[in-house]
């Protein structure tokens, strides 16, 4: 006769397993793209596996919505039109489905947003106007104001924080450096490092940038001539020695180097934008596997997705290849299992996912799928 304990693993286990079975089968990656010139959000479920997507709700946001970013279920959308606005929404674990819970008022245009590890700070940089903010954020919703504004160097384009949460970073595009403060987390407060800052190599604009998965590396990719920077970053010191710089583009590209495009405060005359930029390079967008194998890039003017290999013991970079995309790649995401790449186009109305081939890098087109005027940003949410 089974004892009583016996008995009780008998009844409990099938019910710890429909459980568990349950839990996963819950699990949902929804996919989010910017649409800056109809203001609005689009939707999309994946189906991990097969990398096919759904099609969900658009949600208005306001005109010239760009950067997105993302914490927990809360999705943050920055509008780069005056009156210039963050907006936070709730994202449903169900469906995907986003209900706007509030509006927050920025001193300036953001061209990128981030959080900090804990979510309970907002990181913005103006490209025009050369700064670095830091805003509180409680239940997803942005202060009024920001807590602290800090000057940068010319062309702000990216802020990032590392995953101790203690380092942040700032590429400066016109500025041709890469900003390096200290992050105290619990009183959202930036103090420069000494020094406060390190030059990318002469010609090169600092522009996206991504840390390692085990935080010793920082890539840094340069808008101008599409080149990825690779960075050692002290875990103690917060300071960054260049490793390596690679080529995203092949040998035989016909693009010429870029300049930095809006506002020109540039006194260097290599660095004024050209009349005619037809053929200047236009590097976009970068990022990792997030198991830590592969680097991507978008340059828009050829409209490719460039992709690396990674040396993740000493932070270099190999060529695999580039790959036809969607027109003017502006913003591309990778899945959390490192198995797909979604990238928007802004001269497309689609969206393309690719397949990520786990043994080599290389890119395969799984689908497209339509989406609205101005397709930029993308984030990937698993919830």
């Amino acid at each position: 006769m089974p004892s009583p304990l016996a008995r009780l693993v008998r009844r409990t286990l099938p019910f710890l397993f429909a459980t568990l079975s349950s839990q996963f089968t819950m699990a949902s990656t929804f996919v989010y793209v910017s649409n800056a010139a109809d203001g609005t959000l689009s939707s999309y479920q994946l189906d991990n596996p097969s990398g096919k997507l759904t099609t969900g709700p658009v949600t208005q946001a306001g005109p010239n919505v760009m950067p997105l970013a993302v914490h927990g279920n809360h999705l943050f959308a920055a509008v780069r039109s005056k009156p210039y606005n963050v907006q936070t929404f709730s994202i449903a674990a169900g469906d995907g489905q986003l209900t706007k819970i509030s509006e927050s008022p920025t001193p300036d245009s953001y061209a990128y947003i981030s959080l900090d590890q804990t979510g309970r700070y907002l990181f913005g940089v103006s490209y025009d106007n050369d700064i670095v903010t830091v805003t509180p954020v409680a239940h997803g919703t942005v202060a009024a104001e920001p807590l602290h504004t800090l000057k940068t160097a010319q062309n702000a384009h990216s802020v990032r924080i590392d995953r101790q949460n203690r380092t942040l970073l700032v590429a400066n595009l016109g500025g041709e450096r890469v900003l390096q403060y200290h992050f105290d987390s619990h009183t959202g407060a930036l103090t420069p490092y000494t020094p406060d800052h390190l030059r990318a190599p002469a010609g090169l604009g600092p522009r996206h940038l991504v840390f390692a998965p085990d935080n010793r590396y920082v890539y840094v990719l340069d808008e101008l001539q599409a080149r990825v920077i690779s960075y050692a970053l002290d875990a103690h010191s917060g300071q960054l020695t260049q490793v390596a710089v690679a080529d995203s583009l092949p040998s035989d590209s016909a693009l010429k180097p870029g300049a930095p495009r809006g506002p020109s405060r540039i006194g260097t005359p290599a660095m004024q934008p050209h009349a005619d930029t037809s053929q200047d390079i236009w590097a976009a967008d970068i990022h990792l596997t997030p198991d830590g194998k592969y680097l991507y890039t978008s340059e828009r003017t050829s409209s490719v997705l460039a992709a690396f290999k990674v040396d993740q013991a000493h932070g270099s970079l190999t060529p695999i290849g580039t790959f036809a995309t969607e027109r003017q790649p502006r913003g591309f995401a990778i899945t959390a299992d490192s198995r797909h790449l979604i990238c928007s186009g802004e001269k497309s109305q689609h969206i393309s996912v690719f397949d990520i081939d786990p043994a080599s890098g290389r890119l395969t087109l799984n689908d497209r799928y339509p989406v609205g005027n101005g397709a930029n940003w993308v984030e990937i949410v698993d919830l």
